[in-house]
């Protein structure tokens, strides 16, 4: 059968199912197909390796070693970047490996997951735009659909939040200081509580200097909303076709998409703040589509365990969402003279280890 899928490459975070384009013949009967062979193509291996290689010189430029193509001397700067790129490269892959595991479970063909590498690690600064994997046919029902699409985001998730109280455990936590200023990372319902359980204090009474971990893990949150997002065919679409049905993943996906654009407009009429990122993500939804296929058992509503769960995904994107991911911050007061200007990374005190330099 020809591959239905279409490949996601705009967005930085979005590792995903493919989306399909067309509907599937009405079926009267569901067979588990045979599973299909595991196929390892030297691309996966290389894309693979190569954002490794990416997202450890991102984790190493903003530790502040950066990593020159063609300055042999600036290799050993690589091994400062690995605490980084390691965690972030085990939750896309634990992400991604829950759509492949779950779509052999079910016979569906689909390919080992394909990284996708980000050049320039001090312009991209996590050093990936994400991974996908393909598959050469659709889930067929419902059921197939949410244990597919929801399989991605959990195990994604659990890696993240692991690696989210790893990463806060080994932060220095210092007094509240926002005066220089700098990109502010948002905090979700989630990592905040995490951050309280680990550090037993308000994460938002103090400045917390992030490890590479923690930064990972949140990242990977991040991931796991905007994946969550219930628009067209992202994991979140899945979710809400599978659980309401055609009808309102068609209102709720508009609403979404909409949401998107009213969380830009809003707070720049209001000037308040706000990311300019989920402008990006309202072009961006239009090209990959708000609509969803319908699967042979349209009138079949999710039952059970498989209900409870696919509004417990719902939750997992209520508590992972971060309306303002990334903020820019003036400082209050001048550097230093004899330093460059530096860039770090706070919200609510939580900052990276080392500023970033623009060099």
């Amino acid at each position: 059968m020809d591959d239905l899928s279409v490949h996601s490459h705009a967005s930085p975070v979005l590792t995903d199912i493919p989306r399909f384009e067309h509907q599937l013949e009405p079926a009267y009967g569901y067979e588990r197909q045979p599973r299909p062979p595991i196929r390892l193509r030297p691309v996966n291996v290389a894309l693979f390796l190569l954002t490794l290689l990416t997202t450890t010189m991102a984790g190493a430029d903003s530790a502040g070693a950066p990593v020159l193509l063609g300055v042999p001397a600036s290799l050993p700067n690589l091994v400062s970047g690995l605490s980084f790129s390691i965690p972030l490269m085990l939750i896309l892959f634990a992400h991604e490996m829950g759509h492949y595991l779950t779509s052999r479970r079910y016979g569906v063909d689909a390919s080992l997951p394909y990284f996708i590498p980000a050049p320039f690690p001090s312009l991209f600064f996590i050093g990936t735009f994400g991974a996908f994997i393909r598959m050469r046919r659709p889930p067929r029902t419902r059921r197939e659909m949410f244990d597919i699409g929801a399989a991605g985001p959990w195990a994604g998730f659990i890696v993240a939040v692991i690696a989210t109280a790893i990463g806060l455990a080994r932060s220095q936590v210092t007094p509240l200081d926002t005066s220089q200023g700098g990109l502010f990372l948002g905090n979700s319902i989630l990592f905040w509580g995490v951050a309280r359980v680990v550090l037993g204090i308000d994460p938002n009474s103090v400045n917390v200097n992030v490890h590479p971990i923690a930064l990972a893990g949140w990242i990977g949150l991040l991931v796991t909303a905007i994946n969550l997002l219930p628009v067209g065919q992202l994991d979140g679409g899945h979710v809400v076709y599978s659980l309401l049905g055609g009808r309102w993943h068609r209102l709720v996906s508009r609403a979404a998409w909409i949401g998107c654009g009213l969380m830009v407009l809003i707070p720049y009429l209001l000037h308040l703040t706000f990311w300019a990122g989920w402008l990006l993500w309202f072009v961006l939804l239009i090209a990959l589509g708000l609509g969803h296929p319908a699967t042979s058992d349209t009138d079949m509503p999710l039952r059970g365990s498989r209900k409870i769960g696919a509004w417990a995904t719902i939750v997992l994107f209520v508590v992972t969402f971060i309306p303002v991911p990334v903020s820019l911050v003036q400082p209050k007061v001048p550097p230093p003279p004899h330093e460059g200007p530096t860039y770090d990374v706070l919200q609510h005190g939580h900052q990276l280890t080392q500023p970033w330099r623009r060099l």
